[in-house]
């Protein structure tokens, strides 16, 4: 179990996760306020080498309910089925998928649990490296997919974990994170921070 707060706005987080050698499974429910009040709940599951295979979501609020149901072949092909309750302004879930065709991996927004997938790929949490990768990104609360250029940069690392360089290459935002020895989020700069269960703090 993961349990990680928000630091830019308030917002929690909390995962039951599985780990395996290369793959994962994850059950997840995100609350926040920004920019209304909503609850998510997520279960997300990746096939080998981490690529995503599906992820379901159920966002909430007072008033209106939707749900995305985002799959993958895991050779970079996406469908998806979406459906909305109530009147919200927030813009409607999905998208065209067309736009993220060849990204392997989802990563759902203000989640430090989906930088996981691509830092474990290319082991990035271990050894040196820079690799860009693309990426399906869904918007929070309103469940919409985008696509999401991303750059991911091995910094160091030591007996307690890593830092690794997060960078979005179409806006140029970037945030050095520090990983655990799994390559898990520990802190996420003016994102989240993890607090639960405790981690070392990385000294490199």
């Amino acid at each position: 179990m993961l349990l990680w707060s928000g630091t830019d706005s308030w917002r929690a987080e909390a995962v039951q996760l599985e780990l395996g050698e290369d793959r994962l499974s994850a059950t997840g429910t995100q609350l926040g306020i920004d920019p209304l009040p909503y609850r998510v709940d997520y279960e997300l599951e990746t096939g080998a080498r981490w690529v995503t295979r599906r992820l379901h979501l159920t966002a909430a609020g007072e008033g209106w309910i939707r749900r995305l149901e985002l799959g993958s072949d895991g050779s970079g092909n996406w469908q998806a089925t979406s459906s909305s309750e109530g009147e919200v302004a927030l813009p409607p879930p999905g998208g065209d998928l067309t736009a993220v065709s060849g990204a392997l991996d989802c990563d759902l927004a203000y989640s430090p649990l989906t930088n996981l997938m691509p830092v474990r790929r290319h082991h990035l949490h271990r050894q040196p490296g820079t690799v860009d990768f693309l990426m399906a990104w869904v918007s929070l609360p309103d469940l919409a997919v985008h696509l999401s250029p991303q750059r991911y940069q091995h910094l160091n690392s030591n007996e307690s974990g890593s830092r690794v360089r997060y960078t979005s290459t179409d806006s140029g935002y970037q945030a050095d994170l520090q990983l655990d020895l799994a390559g898990l989020v520990i802190n996420y700069p003016d994102l989240a921070t993890r607090v639960s269960p405790a981690a070392e703090p990385f000294s490199g």
